[in-house]
C-alpha cells in the first residue's frame, strides 16, 4: 500500500490578511483528497509564534491564530533535520512526530507570500507549493514587479513610487512629481501588501498627500498608479515549465474600485465566469498572462489581473499574484473550476508541481 503524503498547511501569519489565510486553510483542508494525504494543520500567530493543535479545526474556527486555545503547542521549523517540530515543555523538540513531505504555505501578504517563509523551506530542502524565493518578493513588491512587466515589454499602467526618504525630506517635490507624470484618478498602495489593505483611490492633491501617509503605515515604499478606465478582467496560470491558463473571468465592483470590502463581502462585487471576450480577446489576454508569469519566474500557481481600457481597447497587467486568495469560492479556483479542473483536482496538482520542482533542483555534489 503507498504511504500517504502529509501535507503541511501553513496558515495566519503576521501580514494583515491573517483572517483570509485561515479561509484559503480551512477550504483546502475540506477539499484535501484523504485517500492520497494526511493534512498537517500549522498556524502562525499574529506575532510570529507557529502552533500545531490537537485538534486542528480549533486552529482554523477560532478566526485567529493563538497560543491560548487548549491542546495547543508551539512549533518551530527544524533547518538541520528538514521538519517542522513541536517545542515541548522542557524547551526540546519531537522531530519524529512531524515530519512533512511538502508545505503548502496558505499565507497572503508579508512574511509568507514575498519569499520570506519560501526562503525558510528552501534552506530546510522541504518541497512547497507555489513560487520560488525570487518569483514570490518581486510580485509581492508592486514597484519591483512593475519594473519586470516593463522590462519584458508587457504593457501596464503609468506609475511612481515614492521612497520614504524623499517623502520625509521633499514632500511637495513628490506630490509635484506624481501630479505632472499621472493623472487623476490615482490609486496609492503599499508597495508590499495584498488584498487590497491599504489602498486609497485619490481625485486631487489633499487626497493623495493623505493617502500616501495612510499606506506608510503599512509599507515604507508606496505606489502610486494612474487609474485606468476599463474592464477588470483575471486568469489564473497553473504549472511550472509548462503552465497552463484558464478560461478570463471579469470582476465588476459595485465600489469605486474593487477593494477589501468588495472583495469579501458578499454582494459587493459580481464575478462573470467567462468573461464575455471575443476569440482574438482571449488569446491575447492568455498570452499576456504566461508573460507576465515568466516575466517574474513564477512556478506552480498565479493569478494575474487585467485592465481593458475603454478609450482604445488595448490590455495591461495590473499584476500577479503568486498566492491568490484560495478558499473554494476565490476567483483563482473558481476559473480553474470554469475550465474542467475541479477544487479537489487543483490541489492535487499544485502538491504535485511542488514535488516536480522540487525533484528538478540541481542536487549539491
Amino acid at each position: 500500500m503507498t504511504r500517504k503524503l502529509r501535507v503541511g498547511l501553513v496558515f495566519g501569519g503576521r501580514s494583515g490578511e491573517h483572517e483570509v489565510s485561515l479561509a484559503s486553510a480551512s477550504s483546502v483542508m475540506k477539499a484535501l483528497d484523504t485517500s492520497r494525504y494526511d493534512a498537517v494543520p500549522i498556524g502562525i500567530t499574529r506575532g510570529g509564534q507557529w502552533l500545531i493543535a490537537d485538534s486542528p479545526e480549533r486552529l482554523l474556527e477560532a478566526g485567529e491564530v493563538t497560543l491560548e486555545l487548549p491542546d495547543t503547542t508551539e512549533a518551530m521549523l527544524d533547518v538541520t533535520h528538514h521538519g517542522i517540530v513541536p517545542v515541548n515543555s522542557r524547551g526540546g523538540i519531537d522531530r519524529h512526530e512531524t515530519a512533512v513531505d511538502v508545505v503548502f504555505p496558505l499565507l497572503h501578504g508579508p512574511f509568507g507570500e514575498d519569499g520570506t517563509i519560501q526562503g525558510m523551506l528552501e534552506l530546510a530542502d522541504i518541497p512547497y507549493v507555489g513560487a520560488g524565493v525570487f518569483a514570490s518578493s518581486a510580485a509581492m513588491d508592486k514597484g519591483h514587479m512593475k519594473r519586470l512587466f516593463r522590462e519584458a515589454g508587457i504593457p501596464s499602467g503609468h506609475w511612481m513610487v515614492v521612497k520614504p526618504l524623499a517623502w520625509e525630506r521633499e514632500r511637495k517635490a513628490v506630490l509635484y512629481g506624481a501630479m505632472s507624470q499621472l493623472a487623476f484618478p490615482m490609486f496609492v498602495k503599499p508597495c508590499n501588501l495584498g488584498s487590497s489593505v491599504g489602498i486609497s483611490r485619490v481625485t486631487d492633491r489633499e487626497e493623495l498627500e493623505a493617502a500616501i501617509e495612510r499606506a506608510r503605515l503599512y509599507d515604507r515604499r508606496v505606489i502610486v498608479e494612474e487609474g485606468v478606465d476599463g474592464r477588470e478582467i483575471e486568469c489564473s496560470v497553473l504549472g511550472n515549465d509548462e503552465p497552463l491558463v484558464s478560461v478570463p473571468g471579469e470582476v465588476i465592483s459595485h465600489h469605486d474600485f474593487y477593494d477589501y470590502e468588495s472583495k469579501y463581502t458578499e454582494g459587493l462585487a459580481d464575478l462573470i465566469i467567462p468573461a464575455s471576450l471575443a476569440a482574438d480577446e482571449y488569446r491575447e489576454v492568455r498570452k499576456l498572462a504566461l508573460r507576465a508569469f515568466e516575466a517574474v519566474d513564477a512556478s506552480g500557481l498565479a493569478r494575474v489581473d487585467f485592465f481593458r481600457r475603454h478609450s482604445d481597447g488595448a490590455w495591461l497587467v495590473n499584476e500577479i499574484n503568486t498566492m491568490p486568495g484560495f478558499t473554494s469560492t476565490s476567483m483563482y479556483p473558481k476559473l480553474w473550476e470554469a475550465s474542467g479542473v475541479s477544487y479537489s483536482e487543483l490541489i492535487d496538482r499544485l502538491i504535485q508541481l511542488a514535488l516536480e520542482r522540487h525533484r528538478s533542483r540541481p542536487q549539491p555534489s
